[in-house]
């Protein structure tokens, strides 16, 4: 039996915290649609969003609060992920990462012309 490393299927960073924050958004999006991810393992992220909506919280000091519910935000979409299949979320992180074509052109080759103008 194969043991499941997460650099297997981890995506480098590539453009700060909010495009990795909103890749993650995406993944976990594309896991409750996948058939593939236990129904239970689903049930983890909507329990997590009822928590940040609901009026109940679990630590009621003003800033410290915020922090809770930004914890429980990054730990419930962990644990999702970590539950899912790696192979399944392998496949999304390869889609996601090829739909992330950044400005970067350093391998692309520009075949082009020059034309000098004397006045």
């Amino acid at each position: 039996m194969t043991e499941k490393k997460s650099s297997d299927i981890m995506v480098t960073q590539q453009g700060g915290v909010i495009r990795n924050v909103i890749n993650q958004l995406k993944l976990i999006f594309r896991l409750m649609g996948d058939s593939r991810v236990n129904f239970l393992a689903k049930l983890i992220p909507i329990g997590t969003l009822i928590y940040l909506v609901s009026p109940v919280d679990a630590i009621s000091i003003p800033i410290i609060g915020a922090v809770d519910d930004a914890a429980l935000l990054w730990l419930g979409s962990y644990i999702f992920t970590e539950l899912c299949p790696p192979d399944v979320v392998a496949e999304h992180m390869k889609e996601l990462a090829g739909n992330m074509k950044t400005g970067d052109t350093q391998g692309d080759v520009v075949d082009g012309e020059a034309t000098d103008i004397k006045e």
